[in-house]
């Protein structure tokens, strides 16, 4: 009974864990990160996409268990966030900074190690997410275009990684994922608006779903889809794209585009998340062309 009892809070302790890091969301800003390092690198190195891979979890994680701590009131009153470890009382606030700070201290160490740029941009973006987004997001809707900031930085952040640089290239991956983050957010924010009401949070653009935040999914997908081709136009320094690769990242455009225009029609909780399924699928499979084309186009 005993054994049975321990095993139950092993396994409790790991999900808070994984719940207070964000992990599906952290694993998803590495998979970014990591992409970044295979298209900036000319040749691999292991050891330092392992430390771009830690460093880059630790920094995530530490950003959201510091915002889950600021926001720890707030998330009592949303049905989406009631039952995260501070909130539901299974953690207390000195654990859950314990791990941020502790995050944050192996974050910048370990991508110091790469390179003090790496860590630099680290940093800030641990400081915008935690000490500028967070506060205005009860605020103002305009916090979604500040938290878009450390948002795109991931992408650019495995370019600087590999060329300890920053220039085009990287500066072009993160506008990519900047303007992604706003036909994203606003659809997450689209179909959560009741829940995020009753915490204060002002994410849509227009502080309701109604057809102006939709015109202006529309428009910032466009964008998205411009950002996304312009490698392949030879404007981007090192960084290009093959004309089939641009077709490619442009059909994609066009499906996340055709779900935008979807919910600027039916303007339902539906077709939001149907647009925010479609944004996901979107930047996954641009990263994933991006780095097979550049690979493609060095073996041919």
């Amino acid at each position: 009974m005993s054994s049975t009892k321990s095993s139950l809070s092993t396994v409790s302790v790991v999900t808070d864990f994984k719940e207070i890091t964000k992990m599906g969301l952290s694993l998803s800003v590495v998979f970014s990160s990591i992409a970044g390092y295979f298209l900036g690198a000319e040749n691999i190195n292991f050891a330092t996409l392992a430390l771009l891979a830690f460093g880059g979890y630790f920094m995530v994680g530490a950003s959201n268990a510091y915002n889950q701590i600021i926001e720890r009131d707030l998330d009592v009153l949303m049905d989406r966030t009631k039952n995260r470890p501070i909130p539901a009382g299974r953690m207390s606030v000195n654990t859950a900074f314990t791990i941020a700070v502790s995050f944050t201290i192996l974050g910048l160490v370990t991508l110091y190690i790469i390179n003090p740029k790496t860590a630099m941009y680290g940093a800030i973006s641990i400081f915008l997410y935690t000490s500028v987004y967070t506060p205005l997001k009860t605020k103002t809707s305009l916090s979604v275009f500040v938290g878009a900031l450390p948002g795109a930085i991931p992408f650019m952040l495995g370019w600087v990684a590999a060329r300890n640089e920053f220039g085009i290239e990287p500066g072009t991956l993160f506008a990519i994922q900047f303007f992604w983050q706003f036909p994203h957010f606003w659809s997450i924010g689209w179909f959560l608006h009741d829940d995020y009401k009753k915490g204060g949070f002002h994410m849509l653009p227009t502080g309701k779903p109604d057809k102006g935040t939709a015109v202006q999914i529309i428009m910032y997908s466009i964008w998205t889809i411009i950002a996304s081709i312009i490698p392949v136009f030879g404007m981007s320094g090192d960084l290009k794209l093959s004309i089939v690769g641009a077709i490619l990242v442009f059909i994609l455009g066009l499906v996340m585009l055709f779900y935008a225009f979807r919910l600027f029609k039916e303007r339902t909780i539906k077709a939001a998340k149907q647009l925010m399924l479609s944004s996901v699928f979107y930047i996954t499979m641009l990263q994933i062309i991006y780095v097979a084309d550049k690979f493609l186009r060095e073996w041919i």
